[in-house]
């Protein structure tokens, strides 16, 4: 797989995230619930329904609350989260939470998968406040008018109409939480992990450079820019950096055999 495709990966991944999530919580059980006071209550996964996980009891199926989870691929030329989150408000429950999954590959462009700290907010605020900011808040001269679907309840079927719907949407964009101010600071954090001794904010640029439309002297500017920017980064070697400039030095040497 190219690397300019991996985002595609994020589809792919959305399923072995939430089974992994919902394995996870009912593992550090001791964590969530200390005292036992939710020893009949397990963590279960419902496909293709809102919300993805359940905290449900066995015996009778009452539910405690729900996480709607989102996957987002980090190195993701377009620098924030992608998602979309149009369920409206009366759909969630007070209890229910969004959760937005960062991951990448372990070494960048290949090796297992690995995840970052999720971004975790109440679905029901982020709800209101997305409809709110679409209508009050961004600048537009379109209709801001939102049409809100009748008798929606929390944990609703799967065949429920529950999905707030715009009337002028000409980009696209309702639903996208990382513009509506939500996950800025959570973002500029995410900005700032460092891969193999690179920021995530450079790792970034440079996969964004290399396009299917990129010539090769773009292709070795970019690398020599990168290279350089993880010297300046520190001016006595890591163990990261050193494996970071291994990895440049791998990139040229592809470079090479490719021409």
């Amino acid at each position: 797989m190219l690397a300019t495709d991996l985002h595609t990966l994020n589809s792919v991944l959305g399923a072995t995230i939430e089974e992994q999530v919902v394995r996870t919580l009912n593992l550090i059980r001791n964590t969530w619930d200390p005292n036992g006071s939710y020893a009949l209550y397990t963590f279960v996964r419902q496909a293709q329904t809102f919300p993805d996980v359940l905290l449900r009891k066995t015996s009778t199926g009452e539910i405690l609350l729900g996480i709607e989870l989102k996957g987002w691929y980090l190195l993701a030329k377009e620098a924030e989260p992608s998602l979309r989150f149009q369920v409206t408000s009366a759909a969630c429950a007070q209890r229910d939470l969004i959760v937005v999954v960062p991951w990448v590959l372990g070494n960048v462009l290949s090796g297992s998968p690995i995840l970052f700290e999720p971004f975790v907010e109440s679905a029901k605020y982020a709800a209101e406040y997305r409809n709110y900011h679409w209508q009050h808040i961004r600048k537009t001269k379109q209709a801001t008018r939102i049409d809100i679907p009748k008798g929606a309840s929390p944990y609703p079927p799967k065949t429920a109409q529950i999905l707030d719907k715009p009337h002028a949407d000409g980009g696209g964009n309702f639903g996208r939480l990382a513009r509506t101010g939500l996950m800025d600071t959570y973002m500029q954090k995410l900005n700032k992990v460092q891969l193999c001794g690179i920021e995530v904010v450079y790792w970034r640029e440079f996969l964004k450079t290399f396009q299917e439309s990129t010539t090769e002297t773009k292709a070795r500017s970019a690398l020599e820019q990168l290279r350089q920017r993880v010297q300046r980064a520190s001016d006595i070697p890591s163990l990261k950096a050193q494996a970071a400039l291994a990895i440049v030095a791998e990139l040229e040497r592809l470079l090479e055999s490719s021409t």
